[in-house]
């Protein structure tokens, strides 16, 4: 029988507050965007991106009392979360009853895996930013937005000349 893959090292994270404190074993089994209406809900984002684990390589090393537990019924999944500031720590799902999926943005660390995949893709919001080029906000430090598209004009049309011909 093989040995499994020993750990190289350890990721930490926390919740917001800092009352829970956790750590996985690297590298983590894979990482995800999620982009499930339960997911953008439950972390009131666009999507979120989460590290999967084994149970048994998760340790939550401070704030065990403070975590809250949220069973749905009907999907089976259960999502732990920090009681104090709300943050979530950790998402169970019934396909994977011996792993544990963490919040990516909570780990100080790199965990070994890049998110690579997007599950629930055909759910992914209009509005949510996909890559488009960002621009500078003038006169608002550290603030970039995306440009409108506009409609090019068809080559030789002058948009005054348009208005007067049209009086």
């Amino acid at each position: 029988m093989a040995k499994a893959a020993a750990a190289a090292g350890i990721a930490t994270g926390q919740c917001l507050c800092g009352k829970v404190t956790f750590e996985i074993d690297v590298p983590a089994r894979w990482a995800w965007h999620d982009h499930s209406a339960s997911s953008r809900r439950a972390h009131g984002a666009a999507y979120a991106t989460y590290v999967g684990s084994w149970k048994k390589r998760f340790r939550i090393t401070s704030g065990k009392t403070a975590l809250t537990r949220y069973e749905d019924k009907a999907t089976k999944t259960a999502r732990s979360f920090c009681s104090h500031c709300g943050t979530p720590i950790a998402y169970e799902r019934p396909r994977g009853p011996h792993m544990v999926n963490i919040p990516r943005a909570l780990f100080k660390e790199r965990t070994g895996r890049q998110p690579l995949y997007h599950i629930a893709i055909e759910e992914l919001q209009e509005w949510a930013y996909t890559g488009e080029p960002l621009v500078p906000l003038k006169g608002f430090p550290g603030v970039v937005w995306q440009r409108s598209k506009k409609k090019k004009r068809a080559s030789g049309e002058d948009f005054f000349e348009l208005g007067r011909n049209e009086m």
